[in-house]
C-alpha cells in the first residue's frame, strides 16, 4: 500500500511514553517509512495479505484523522478521539471499528514498542443483528441455472459446500478429492484448514473442468509462463510447486499480476468481485426479488441443511464456525415461520 500517510520516517528512536518494552537489537537495515515498519511486523508474523492491506489502511487513515502527526506523538487518547469519529461521524459497524482498534493495537504495540492498555472513552459503534437473506431451492435452482459457464461451477460449490467466494478461488488442484467427494478449504477464516462435502452431481462437471484445466496447464508450461501464486515460505521450501499441476488454481485468472511479496510475475485465480458480478447478472436473469450476492448461498446451504435435518454440530463443522451460536442464526430463518410457531391464523383453514 504506498499512502503519502505512511511515508514518514519511522521515528522509532525510543520508547518516550507507555509501558517500558526491552530495545530490540539493531537492525542493518532499518524501515525507511512507517509504512515500511507495519509491513515488515506483519510479515514477520506470517499475517495474511488481507490483513496486511487492512492495518496499513486503519494505519495511514489515523495518522490522516491527526493531521500527519506521528502516532508516536499521540497515544491511547488519540486512538480513541479516532474511534469514536468512526462510529460518530462515519457510522461505521461495529466489527469495522474493531478492526480498526486491532491495527493501532498492533502499530503501537509491535512497531513503536508500547503497549496502548485500556483504551477509555470511545463512543462504540452499534452491533447490529441482521437476519441473512435465505432463498429457496426453487430460487436457487433458478440463479443457478442462470449463470453461465466456469461461474456456474463457482456457485455449485458456493451452495453445494458452503465455502465462501475466496475459499471457493483459492482451492488448488490437489485440494478436490473427487473419489471420496470431499474438498480441503486451506487457511480459511482464522487460519484453519476443514473438510467440506463436494456434491455428488458436481462430479461430473469437475472432471471435465479439470480435464479442460490440464491442458490448458500443460500448454502453460510449454509456452514457460510463470506460475501461480504461493505463500513465500512455500516458494522457498518448494522452488518447482508454481509451475506443478498439483498447485494449480482450480480458477486461474485470464492474466497476470505482480506478487506482493517478491515482486515476481504470477498468476492469481479470479478476483471476487467477477463472481460478484456474474451473480448479479444471473439474479436479474432470474427475476429474483431479494438482494443476493456469493455469500447467500453459503446461507443457504446451512440453512437448507437443517432445513433437511442435519444437526446444528455437523453444520457447524461444515461452515467452520468457531463458536456454534453462530451458527445458531440459520435456526431463525428455517422455513417453519418465526422461531418455528405455527401461527394461529393457519387453525382457520
Amino acid at each position: 500500500m504506498d499512502d503519502d500517510s505512511l511515508n514518514t520516517p519511522t521515528g522509532l528512536g525510543g520508547n518516550t511514553t507507555g509501558q517500558a518494552t526491552p530495545s530490540p537489537p539493531s537492525d542493518p537495515n532499518p524501515p525507511r517509512t512507517l509504512s515500511e515498519a507495519v509491513r515488515r511486523q506483519i510479515r514477520a508474523r506470517q499475517y495474511s495479505y488481507r490483513t496486511e492491506k487492512a492495518y496499513l489502511h486503519w494505519v495511514a487513515r489515523y495518522v490522516r484523522f491527526h493531521g500527519r502527526r506521528h502516532p508516536r506523538e499521540l497515544g491511547p487518547a488519540g486512538v480513541a478521539a479516532f474511534l469514536t469519529s468512526l462510529a460518530v461521524d462515519r457510522k461505521v459497524s461495529a466489527s469495522t471499528q474493531n478492526q480498526a482498534l486491532q491495527a493501532l493495537i498492533f502499530l503501537y504495540r509491535h512497531v513503536l514498542g508500547r503497549d496502548l492498555g485500556i483504551v477509555e472513552g470511545v463512543v462504540r459503534a452499534r452491533r447490529s443483528q441482521h437476519l441473512p437473506v435465505v432463498l429457496t431451492q426453487d430460487e436457487v435452482r433458478r440463479v443457478y441455472a442462470a449463470v453461465t459457464g466456469r461461474y456456474r461451477l463457482i456457485v455449485g460449490l458456493l451452495y453445494g459446500s458452503g465455502l465462501r467466494v475466496t475459499e471457493a478461488l483459492a482451492l488448488r488442484v490437489k485440494d478436490v478429492d473427487l473419489e471420496r467427494r470431499e474438498l480441503v478449504v486451506r487457511s480459511g477464516k482464522g487460519d484453519k484448514d476443514r473438510v467440506s462435502v463436494l456434491p455428488a452431481n458436481l462430479v461430473a462437471a469437475l472432471r471435465d473442468h479439470l480435464a479442460a484445466l490440464h491442458r490448458w496447464h500443460e500448454s502453460e508450461r510449454k509456452a514457460g509462463a510463470p506460475g501461480v501464486s504461493l505463500p513465500t515460505a512455500l516458494k522457498r521450501k518448494y522452488p518447482g510447486a508454481p509451475t506443478s499441476w498439483a498447485w494449480q488454481f482450480l480458477f486461474p485468472s485470464a492474466g497476470y499480476c505482480r506478487d506482493p511479496y517478491d515482486n515476481a510475475l504470477v498468476r492469481f485465480h479470479l478476483h471476487p468481485r467477477t463472481v460478484q458480478r456474474e451473480i448479479q447478472l444471473a439474479s436479474r436473469r432470474a427475476k429474483l426479488a431479494k438482494p443476493i450476492g456469493p455469500h447467500t448461498f453459503r446461507h443457504c446451504f446451512a440453512t437448507h441443511l437443517l432445513e433437511s435435518g442435519y444437526d446444528i454440530r455437523t453444520v457447524q463443522e461444515l461452515l467452520g464456525h468457531a463458536d456454534v451460536k453462530t451458527t445458531m442464526i440459520y435456526t431463525h430463518v428455517l422455513n417453519r415461520g418465526g422461531r418455528a410457531v405455527r401461527s394461529p391464523m393457519d387453525a382457520l383453514v
